[in-house]
């Protein structure tokens, strides 16, 4: 049989990390889990255990605090972007590197406390190789909800089907979106800012036939509205609300108490593309599809 080495890349998983810049008596709090990854010319460590050309894992994460230290974190995509041109210029086995990172919400309580947000999380997965780079950045666990405006009918059924159509019911999901960004000197935060709104907007306003036509259409506004958006992926689950059955108690529920169930849940997931969008190259490299 004949066999050989395959696409592989290494690094520290899951840094976190507190920065805290101080003005005066008001301090900004920035917390973020950052993961590296490497690839390169690295056969000899698989193949036979030699590690002369092995940059460290624990080397990778004293980067990371070390690069926080030496200049302001800024913005996560432009922190990703620097970690990842220091390994490939820095090391001439490195010829690419993947940096993946995560923003924690908190909210200021006053000048020096916070307290914590929700669950939403920003994200950036940066991947450099040579001297090209590309951004992919999004935002996972944002929890959105609207009571009315959407409906479920129409769908096959056989004898397996249980589910009741309905034309009126609670449609909610937790959103995850990456999108692929093309173009130069761009605004990262006002970026960000303003695709989550749209996916907010458009989730509250598109009356609902199905969650898939709902993901479409957040999708669509965005690549819509925003060019240096190239193509964005969603994966939003259905979090199922069930009219409970009162009727044993004399008692009739017109859409007011729901069961929320947490499993098993539909899971919707798909992508919208500009067809004017710049090549994906390494964008996409060993992320999940959605």
């Amino acid at each position: 049989m004949a066999y050989s080495l395959g696409p592989n890349q290494y690094g520290k998983a899951e840094v976190r990390m507190v920065t805290v810049t101080r003005s005066g008596s008001t301090h900004s709090l920035q917390d973020l889990t950052v993961s590296t990854s490497l690839r390169g010319s690295l056969e000899a460590t698989h193949l036979t255990g030699d590690n002369s050309d092995v940059v460290a894992t624990d080397t990778q994460k004293n980067t990371v605090f070390a690069f926080a230290k030496e200049e302001p974190v800024g913005e996560i995509e432009d922190f990703a972007l620097r970690l990842g041109r220091h390994f490939v210029s820095s090391f001439s086995q490195i010829t690419g590197a993947r940096v993946l990172i995560d923003s924690h919400g908190w909210d200021r309580i006053n000048q020096h406390s916070f307290a914590r947000g929700s669950s939403e999380v920003r994200t950036t997965a940066v991947t450099v190789s040579g001297d090209q780079h590309w951004v992919v950045s999004g935002l996972r666990d944002l929890v959105v909800l609207k009571t009315t405006g959407s409906e479920f009918h129409g769908y096959p059924k056989d004898k397996y089907t249980t589910l009741p159509e309905t034309t009126d019911r609670i449609l909610a999901t937790a959103v995850t979106a990456r999108w692929r960004y093309q173009g130069a000197a761009l605004d990262w935060s006002a970026s960000f800012s303003a695709i989550r709104s749209i996916l907010l907007t458009t989730f509250a306003e598109k009356h609902s036939l199905s969650l898939q036509q709902t993901l479409y259409a957040m999708g669509a506004a965005v690549v819509e509205t925003r060019p240096e958006v190239a193509e964005i992926r969603l994966s939003m689950p259905n979090k199922h609300h069930f009219v409970v059955d009162l009727s044993p108690f004399g008692l009739e529920n017109d859409n007011e108490v729901f069961y929320a169930a947490d499993r098993p849940y539909g899971l919707i997931e798909g992508s919208v593309i500009r067809d004017d969008a710049e090549d994906e190259g390494d964008a996409w490299y060993s992320l999940p599809m959605f």
